[in-house]
C-alpha cells in the first residue's frame, strides 16, 4: 500500500514540474516574440507592447482593454478571433506606436493596488 501511495505522490510531482517547465518554456516564447514585434518599429497592440516591457501575459491580457481605452490609435488591423465551436469572427484590433505608448504608460495606473505597482515599475524602466 506504501509502494502506491509514494509512487502516485511522486508522478503527480513529475507532472506538476513539467506542467511549471511547459509554462515557463511559453512564457519566455512570449516575450520573446513581443519583443521581436516591438523591434521592427510598426504599431503594435497594447498587448504585445505590455508584455515587451516586461508584464507577464496574464495581466496584459487583463488590463489591455483598459488601457488602450480612451486612447485614440496610431492605427487598425483585423485579426480572427475563435468563438464556440468552429466558429470565427474578425475583429479589429487597435495598433499604439511607441510614443503613444510610453505617454499612456505613464498615466495609466489600474484600481489593483499590485497591479497600479507592476505598471509604475513598467513606467519607471520605460522612461529610463
Amino acid at each position: 500500500m506504501q509502494d502506491r501511495t509514494v509512487c502516485r505522490e511522486r508522478r503527480a510531482q513529475r507532472r506538476s514540474l513539467r506542467a511549471i517547465v511547459r509554462h515557463r518554456s511559453a512564457s519566455t516564447r512570449a516575450t520573446a516574440r513581443a519583443v521581436r514585434a516591438v523591434a521592427s518599429g510598426k504599431p503594435q497592440p497594447v498587448r504585445t507592447r505590455l508584455v515587451a516591457a516586461g508584464l507577464d501575459d496574464a495581466t496584459a491580457k487583463r488590463f489591455a482593454g483598459a488601457f488602450s481605452r480612451g486612447v485614440i490609435a496610431n492605427g487598425t488591423r483585423e485579426t480572427t478571433v475563435k468563438l464556440k465551436g468552429r466558429v470565427t469572427k474578425r475583429v479589429p484590433v487597435k495598433l499604439y506606436a511607441a510614443p503613444t505608448f510610453v505617454a499612456r504608460l505613464a498615466a495609466y495606473r489600474p484600481k489593483d493596488a499590485t497591479a497600479a505597482a507592476a505598471f509604475a515599475r513598467l513606467a519607471l524602466e520605460v522612461a529610463a
